[in-house]
């Protein structure tokens, strides 16, 4: 049940991070990549508009089935995304440990400026981890 990819994008929308971590991942150009992070967001407002109880509708989880996708939107309005195999488990975990990674080693870089796209070495090693080990879960 490995992860497939990991999309960050940033309160406006744009994607600022996206990491493919299985081989059979969808393989996408950069185009992709920004064309799905601005469409998975606009669905995502599309959603809350159209909920009864707009202050506290969002969209956490997408089925489908080939995939699943998990969201975590921050208090900030970061949206942290998540595609993983269909039988994947305590996808919302792993979304709080990424959230919990940027934190660490992306917000106190003192050279990174919010919102802006994501270039943290430590980030990307202490990632690459965290899929090898929810794989072997």
């Amino acid at each position: 049940m490995p992860l497939l990819s990991l999309y960050i994008n940033n309160k406006a929308g744009g994607l600022i991070y996206h990491r493919d971590f299985a081989s059979h991942a969808a393989e996408l150009d950069v185009n992709e990549h920004l064309r799905l992070a601005s469409t998975f967001n606009g669905l995502a407002l599309i959603l809350k508009e159209l909920s009864p109880a707009k202050r506290s509708s969002k969209m956490e989880l997408l089925e489908a089935d080939s995939f699943v996708l998990q969201s975590f939107d921050t208090l900030t309005g970061l949206k942290f995304f998540v595609t993983a195999d269909p039988d994947s488990k305590k996808l919302d975990a792993v979304l709080r440990e990424v959230y919990e990674l940027y934190s660490d080693f992306v917000l106190k870089n003192p050279f990174y400026e919010t919102d802006m796209p994501i270039h943290c070495e430590r980030f990307d090693e202490k990632l690459i981890k965290l899929a090898e080990d929810y794989q072997r879960r």
